[in-house]
């Protein structure tokens, strides 16, 4: 990339009316999956270019945003200035409509890793936390005969579900309050890294989907992606509050109880996705310390490494 394409998308993302270091934040004292306390500082900035602080913690290995900006802040975010933002940076639109032609694409390839599970399985119901404009839920919906509902922050992209004809839910998903409902399909569709509670939203999904049924979440693997830059900044963005790795939500799952039928590394190298089935809570699991400190010796190296 050129000093000139770098000059000209800091001076879009410049001239959007936000920045985070003017919204309210809560400050993490405590690790989402481990509950450690000790935390190393691995970036002092986001691909925006933002005064964003990533902490990994030193137990566990899971990385995340500290301090992070509140519900609030994110309600606000994902309303006014997500999809902007997204667009400064990649210096074309990405909004409602313009990201449904990938959309299609994505629902395809998930409907393909998921019909074991669900072709002639009896499953009826299916919840689609984060489900943007309803096009994947739309698909698999069709596809599976389900009865899908979509739950999402961005009014734009509920709008759109809506007229697929899709259940809409506008709001968070730690703020969802389901009452008695529950699903027998359950999906987090590159939405795991947006949550503000990954731990708790999981025990959440656990209690809402109905024993026989299916789970399904990927994530932005975080080593592929600040492998793959050759930069721990590259990989951090303010939309993530969490930076998953295999390890990190392989033991997530397991805590929340969930059993993984299959792992799958998507085709563009950077996602990794799980099939899962409700299983018992397993509480004290997580990643080795050994598997800590290399993924912290990783991120130095490529902090330290010559550029090219």
């Amino acid at each position: 990339m050129t000093s000139a394409t770098v000059e000209s998308r800091a001076t879009r993302i410049a001239a959007l009316p936000f920045d985070p270091a003017t919204e309210p934040v809560r400050t993490v004292t405590r690790c989402n999956l481990c509950g450690g306390s000790r935390f190393v500082v691995i970036a002092h900035r986001d691909r925006y270019g933002y005064r964003v602080e990533a902490h990994a913690c030193d137990a566990c290995g899971l990385v995340f945003l500290n301090p992070v900006m509140t519900a609030e802040a994110y309600g606000r975010f994902y309303r006014d200035t997500y999809r902007p933002l997204v667009s400064a940076f990649h210096g074309r639109l990405i909004d409602a409509t313009t990201i449904q032609g990938e959309q299609r694409e994505y629902a395809a390839e998930r409907a393909a890793l998921l019909a074991p599970w669900l072709a002639g399985s009896g499953l009826r119901t299916l919840l689609d936390i984060g489900g943007s404009t309803g096009i994947v839920a739309h698909h698999l919906a069709e596809r599976f005969g389900l009865d899908a509902a979509v739950l999402d922050p961005a009014p734009l992209e509920v709008d759109e579900a809506r007229k697929l004809g899709l259940e809409t839910i506008a709001g968070l998903v730690e703020e969802y309050d389901p009452g008695d409902r529950r699903f027998d399909v359950v999906a987090l569709f590159q939405t795991v890294d947006h949550l503000l509670d990954v731990g708790g939203t999981l025990a959440r999904v656990r209690a809402l989907i109905n024993p026989n049924g299916i789970f399904f979440v990927d994530i932005v693997d975080f080593r592929a992606a600040y492998l793959r830059n050759r930069s721990v900044e590259a990989a951090i963005k303010v939309d993530h509050p969490y930076y998953l790795t295999e390890d990190t939500m392989t033991a997530y799952l397991q805590q929340a109880g969930f059993e993984v039928l299959r792992t799958d590394f998507a085709a563009d190298h950077l996602h990794v996705s799980y099939v899962c089935r409700p299983d018992g809570p397993k509480p004290g699991v997580r990643a080795q310390p050994g598997s800590v400190r290399e993924l912290l010796r990783e991120i130095r190296a490529v902090q330290n490494a010559p550029s090219a």
